[in-house]
Order: structure tokens, then C-alpha cells, then sequence
């Protein structure tokens, strides 16, 4: 009887340990999780720059990052959370991906030639930067883009013309420095980058709120075809975007003031000292008649 006691009691204890070293594995994957996910949410823009230069340097010297897709493709099926949301260009030569080295679910691309940024683009933008939460937003240019050399030559026909449009101001901008052909698609391309964050900052108050209370930068950057390198070009954060905001005002008031000059009278038009003649008609007042003379009372009612 008392085998049978200790029998059971064992099988109770190894059950109770069982479950006891169950649930101790349950919270450290639960821990080991929440660890990676807040290490995610901790990702600040300058790490997640940081995270892409380094992986462009390894683009450029084709020492590229191992990768298991197969298994990150399993990893991403039951959801994403990219650390950075980029806009970039149609160009095939233009893979975010591959130019920052960076593996599947990294990376929150949107592509559309010109990198323009019209309502459809800035609403793939917000969902990047408020939905999935990435603290940085870089807006890529590229060297010889053809959307920006289209719109330097004349524009294009057809739904392309949309695009021009958003692109011309920036080519106005460049052609200020009386740059010419291959140089001044360069500077436009350049210009472009600026226009289109100016653009996400003047059409999108959700990304405008983000960079003012610090949860989002924002960075202009150039890839080079030729070298695989990409370059910064500018950058907005909470520390300059009020300061950005302030010079595009006085730039559009200076614009303004230049656009509607102020009218100067001529000083030959009322020759000096000279009485402005009356608008009376002469014959108003019968000749010899007094100025003074009395009302005729037949017009007092």
C-alpha cells in the first residue's frame, strides 16, 4: 500500500516539474520576444541609418550579408515590422533592397518613378511611418533619373505629364544656376529630393507631427549608378523642422513682394505748384453770377 503511495506520488511530482519547467520555458520565449520587440521599438533613425550605410557598404563591395529567405519568409508570414520606410524610384537599377543590403520585412519601399509624392504615395508613406511605426523616412533619389530628365527636356505625354508636374518646380529651382545639360539634370535631381520632402511636410500633417514631436526623421540621400554609393543629401528632424518651415515662408513672402512691385506715381503728372482744374462744367454757374447769392426761397419746403 505504501509502494503504491510513493508510486503515485512520484508520478505527481514529475508531473507538477513538468509543468513547472513548461511554463518557465513559456515566459523566457515570452521574454525573448517582448525583448525583441522592444529592441525594435527602441530603433532610433540614426540606428536605422546606421543599420543602412552598413549595409551599403557591403552593396558596394559585393561582400553581401548572408540570407536564409526561406526561413525569414516564414518568420514575416504572420506579420512586418520594417525599422525603415523608403521612397524611391521606378528605376530597376534602384532596388532599396539590394542597395542597403537589407533582408525581407527590413525594409518598407515605395516606388514610383521621380519619387514624386502625390496623394496615393503619401498615404503609403503614412502608413509607414504611423502605422508600422519605422522612426526614419528616406526619400532616394538617383543619378541620371529619367523622370528628372524628361521634365528638364519638356515634359512628357499622356498620365507621364502628371509626373512632370510634380517635378518641374524643382527643374525651375535648378536652372537658377544656369547649370546646362547633364550638370543641370543632376542639380535638378537634387532639387527634386528637397521638393518632394518639402512636399510630405506641406501635404501630410500625420508625418509633419511625427518629425515635430521627435517619433520620426527624415532624410534626403543620392545613389550613385555608377559607384553603388549613396550620399546624404539633407535631413529634417524636430531640431530643424520649425526652423525649414520658417525660411520656405519668408522665401514664398520675398517671392510675393518681387512678383507685385509697388505702384510710384511719377512726380510729372501734377506738374508743381500748379491747381488741379475744376471737374465743373463752366456753364453751371451763368456768367456774373455771385458765388454767395442767396437761395431763392421758393426751395424751402
Amino acid at each position: 500500500m505504501k509502494l503504491v503511495m510513493n508510486l503515485t506520488n512520484i508520478r505527481l511530482f514529475e508531473k507538477m516539474a513538468l509543468l513547472s519547467a513548461t511554463l518557465c520555458l513559456a515566459a523566457c520565449l515570452a521574454g525573448a520576444i517582448a525583448s525583441v520587440d522592444e529592441t525594435k521599438d527602441a530603433t532610433t533613425a540614426d540606428e536605422a541609418w546606421n543599420a543602412l550605410m552598413e549595409g551599403n557598404a557591403r552593396f558596394v563591395s559585393g561582400e553581401v550579408a548572408e540570407m536564409d529567405f526561406p526561413e525569414r519568409r516564414a518568420e514575416l508570414v504572420s506579420g512586418q515590422s520594417p525599422f525603415v520606410t523608403v521612397v524611391t524610384c521606378s528605376d530597376s537599377r534602384v532596388p532599396p533592397e539590394h542597395i542597403f543590403d537589407q533582408n525581407l520585412g527590413d525594409i518598407f519601399v515605395i516606388r514610383v518613378a521621380g519619387n514624386v509624392m502625390d496623394p496615393v504615395v503619401l498615404g503609403s508613406v503614412e502608413y509607414g511611418v504611423e502605422h508600422l511605426h519605422t522612426p526614419l523616412l528616406v526619400i532616394l533619389g538617383h543619378q541620371s533619373c529619367g523622370a528628372v530628365t524628361a521634365a528638364t527636356e519638356g515634359g512628357a505625354e499622356g498620365n507621364i505629364e502628371s509626373i512632370m508636374i510634380e517635378i518641374e518646380p524643382a527643374v525651375e529651382i535648378a536652372r537658377e544656376t544656369n547649370k546646362t545639360g547633364s550638370d543641370l539634370v543632376e542639380e535638378a535631381i537634387d532639387d527634386n529630393v528637397e521638393l518632394v520632402i518639402k512636399n510630405v511636410l506641406d501635404r501630410s500633417h500625420i508625418t509633419k507631427e511625427l518629425v515635430e514631436e521627435g517619433k520620426l526623421a527624415i532624410l534626403g540621400a543620392k545613389y550613385s549608378l555608377e559607384t553603388g554609393e549613396v550620399a546624404v543629401l539633407t535631413k529634417v528632424d524636430s531640431t530643424n523642422v520649425a526652423e525649414m518651415e520658417v525660411e520656405e515662408e519668408e522665401k514664398v513672402a520675398t517671392a510675393e513682394s518681387e512678383e507685385t512691385p509697388m505702384t510710384v506715381i511719377p512726380e510729372d503728372i501734377i506738374p508743381e505748384g500748379s491747381e488741379p482744374e475744376s471737374s465743373i462744367p463752366e456753364d453751371v454757374i451763368s456768367e456774373g453770377e455771385a458765388s454767395d447769392a442767396p437761395i431763392d426761397d421758393s426751395l424751402n419746403v
